[in-house]
């Protein structure tokens, strides 16, 4: 977990790079737009691998899909100090409890 925080950090130091020397930089003058689009296509790149059977095709994948979550977040102030915590606060809520209790 402490290499997502990092990344997290290494994240939100970049953002404001020149985007000719930082991919992320890259990705944040492209807009949100382009970034949901990249966590999307990741998203999806990670279900092939999942179905593929190939673990470390589904390693990489999840990798980069964490990583464009980690962007995506950033861009809209949600840290991921606030998805643990709100992991947290679910800690032994049943799955289907929870998402019951939620606002329809």
């Amino acid at each position: 977990m402490d290499s997502l925080f990092r990344l997290e950090q290494t994240i939100l130091a970049r953002r404001e790079a020149d985007p000719d020397s930082s991919y992320v930089a890259r990705l944040r003058a492209k807009g949100l737009g382009k970034m949901t689009q990249k966590f999307g296509e990741e998203a999806v790149e990670t279900v092939i691998a999942a179905l593929s059977e190939d673990k470390g095709a589904l390693t990489g994948e999840a990798a980069d899909l964490l990583f464009h979550l980690l962007v995506l977040l950033a861009e809209r102030g949600v840290t991921l100090a606030d998805v643990c915590a709100e992991l947290d606060r679910r800690e032994g809520v049943s799955g289907l409890d929870e998402k019951a209790n939620r606002p329809k």
